[in-house]
């Protein structure tokens, strides 16, 4: 007697993939929305805290534009706006591409596949970029 319910090797990969592909497809809308709402409109997304408190960027300011740039084909503007965000995206794809990779053969997860010391080194990185972001000689770094 069929039940149609699928077992075996194929649905224990189905549910391997469940996640980066709930992943891809999380981002996907987001992507879509803010390509659809521009953010440089007022009134559509609400002001940075950071900036609001301080008056200083964050490392993420400029990113929701910069993403809409890159969804209208303006990579120049995006680079612009938030170069962080631009160089990590095909950075975030081959790593998503890794963990698809690593669920299909059932392999460990994410967490355990990204070495600490690159970790730090971005986290490094992205500090040293905020800091200077608000300096005066590093002005293009601005949104």
């Amino acid at each position: 007697m069929a039940t149609g319910k699928v077992t075996g090797p194929r649905a224990s990969r189905a549910r391997a993939l469940a996640a980066p592909l709930g992943a891809a497809l999380a981002a996907g809308a987001a992507v879509a929305f803010v390509g659809a709402v521009d953010p440089n409109e007022p009134g559509h997304y609400p002001t940075c805290p950071f900036l609001m408190l301080t008056g200083l960027y964050c490392p993420g300011c400029g990113g929701l534009r910069a993403v809409h740039a890159l969804v209208h084909g303006d990579p120049a503007a995006a680079l612009g706006l938030n170069p962080v965000v631009v160089v990590m995206i095909p950075v975030l794809a081959v790593l998503w591409s890794r963990w698809t990779l690593r669920s299909w053969r059932g392999g460990p997860p994410p967490g355990e596949s990204v070495r600490p010391v690159y970790v730090w080194l971005f986290l490094a990185l992205l500090i040293l970029f905020w800091m200077a972001r608000n300096l005066p000689f590093a002005e293009f770094l601005a949104p």
